[in-house]
């Protein structure tokens, strides 16, 4: 005889929560859509740009930690800007390695057309949410990530590049 589970899943909790997770995602989706309509940038590459913007002579390690990416994507997304003269680079005299990144005033004018948070939605409503709330979600996401049985490299990679 088969144990009962003295927990059992409620199918309409389940539906609710896909629903919830939905609403997410079309919600960050819209944001990047309306970034890329505005200025033609994906919303990763907006971002960079921003973080150039805040911290200018910033290197590409300096880029990957405040985007929370690998620095390959960050080198991905600066190619891309140094590409459409939105950001210079210059090379450290004592270490060619070293890059110092700085906007360049098309870079700016891009960022003046852009509404809403250069970080996306996502990123500027965990940052209100309270710590208990942000640690649970946490700790819940992980318990969902662990039975999905998902590739953590993921983390990665900036939502806009999904």
């Amino acid at each position: 005889m088969k144990p009962v589970d003295p927990n059992p899943v409620d199918p309409a909790n389940t539906a609710q929560v896909l629903r919830r997770f939905r609403v997410v995602f079309n919600a960050v989706r819209t944001h990047f859509q309306q970034v890329e309509k505005q200025v033609g940038l994906g919303g990763a590459q907006v971002w960079a740009l921003s973080v150039v913007k805040d911290h200018p002579g910033i290197g590409m390690g300096g880029v990957a930690k405040s985007m929370d990416i690998h620095q390959s994507t960050a080198s991905n997304l600066i190619k891309t800007l140094l590409r459409k003269e939105l950001i210079s680079l210059s090379r450290s005299s004592g270490d060619r390695r070293n890059v110092h990144l700085e906007i360049l005033p098309a870079g700016l004018a891009v960022l003046g057309q852009v509404s809403g948070p250069f970080e996306g939605v996502l990123p500027m409503a965990l940052g209100k949410l309270p710590q208990r709330t942000l640690q649970r979600l946490d700790q819940d996401l992980g318990q969902l990530i662990g039975l999905l049985k998902a590739d953590e490299e993921a983390g990665g990679i900036p939502l806009a590049e999904l």
